[in-house]
């Protein structure tokens, strides 16, 4: 470890939990604690599992320009989220490279844009760059806010138990600011792990009494803290992508999967008339989700082939734990990535046959949409 590594508020009850502690976007994240990354998988699947994701940035922007600011700087329209709803979202440059995805709540009386780790300087750079001409505010709070995700079939009935407010009459992907564990928090419908569950924003002090009124008040429901490890075997089951992995700069939006959102009747934003060239011009490349149809596990960096031929690499990949089979995303030939296409992966110099297949892999999961 190092000690440039930040640190979240949590930290120390990792650590006493026996969380394997490891770098991440310039944080010292648990990756795992004893049980395993199967178990803490299982029971985000089966039951319900908390993740602390801390070391997430938030930015808040104030004043009659806040939604044009992010109508200016992101892909889709914001326009069209009421007060109590959220948004995925990304943002791009001018060559519609994607700097990255990112949430959008819409308060009522300012918008909270939740950003990655690792990119938060960037983001915040870039935003403010963007706000030259508006009468907006933009302050980075990422330090004062703590951020706990519960996720699972049992994460309603767990969080329930510390909250008065009505979680069945928040929506997916919507919100309601409230009370948990008897302190302040935005409560959000929204997830990276395909299972329903909920995103608490709570203040940085708060932290401790929350995570541990999660694990004492679920127990009985079969709780689990879980890392990193699960997080991204869970995320990749549902085909979810990660910024640095499957979106990046150097691939634009619509070669990036993330088509659905991008708005270009909205009017004028970042990118926009790259992202419009490209769709008329059509796609050389796509994302694409894979299967094995042998067992293996394709790691990121594999050569992806195509009729016998290197045409990618995989950029995440993972043996399910739920399936027992080998997925993954990685970029292809559009002419390779329609669904059922046949694909191989080259690992350890044997080409294993996959098929195409758009993700969801995962398709049992308890989202209420």
């Amino acid at each position: 470890m190092t000690d440039a590594l930040q640190k979240t508020p949590l930290f120390d009850e990792h650590v006493r939990l026996g969380g394997k502690m490891v770098p991440f976007a310039g944080f010292e994240m648990p990756v795992q604690y004893p049980t395993g990354i199967r178990e803490e998988h299982r029971a985000v699947r089966e039951a319900v599992g908390v993740f602390d994701v801390s070391h997430m940035g938030e930015f808040v922007l104030r004043g009659p320009g806040a939604l044009d600011l992010v109508q200016r700087i992101g892909v889709n329209d914001t326009a069209r989220v009421e007060v109590g709803g959220a948004q995925y979202s990304a943002m791009c440059r001018e060559d519609g490279g994607v700097i990255d995805d990112l949430l959008v709540y819409r308060y009522a009386d300012h918008i909270m844009l939740v950003v990655n780790a690792s990119n938060r300087a960037k983001d915040m750079a870039w935003v403010r760059e963007h706000s030259a001409g508006l009468d907006v505010d933009v302050e980075d709070v990422s330090d004062q806010i703590a951020l706990l995700a519960v996720q699972g079939p049992r994460a309603s009935a767990v969080v329930g138990r510390i909250t008065d407010t009505d979680l069945d009459a928040i929506g997916y992907y919507h919100f309601a600011e409230g009370r948990v564990a008897g302190v302040p928090a935005t409560i959000a419908r929204t997830g990276y792990t395909g299972e329903d569950g909920f995103e608490l924003y709570v203040d940085a002090g708060d932290a401790v009494t929350v995570w541990r009124r999660l694990l004492a008040e679920g127990e009985s429901s079969g709780v689990r803290p879980a890392g990193l490890g699960s997080r991204d075997s869970l995320r990749l089951e549902v085909g979810y992508a990660l910024y640095g992995n499957d979106l990046d700069e150097e691939h634009t939006a619509l070669e990036s999967g993330l088509g659905w959102i991008v708005k270009l009747d909205k009017g004028d934003f970042v990118g926009r008339d790259s992202l419009a060239a490209q769709k008329e011009a059509g796609l050389t490349r796509r994302l694409a989700g894979f299967r094995l149809s042998e067992r293996g596990f394709p790691r990121p960096g594999y050569p992806l082939v195509c009729d016998g031929e290197v045409s990618g690499e995989v950029t995440s990949g993972t043996l399910s734990p739920t399936l027992g089979v080998g997925v993954g995303l990685g970029y292809l030939p559009v002419s390779h990535a329609k669904t059922g296409s046949q694909v191989a992966v080259r690992i350890r110099d044997t080409d294993h046959p996959a098929v195409v297949e758009r993700p969801p892999f995962y398709k049992d999961g308890s989202i209420r949409r």
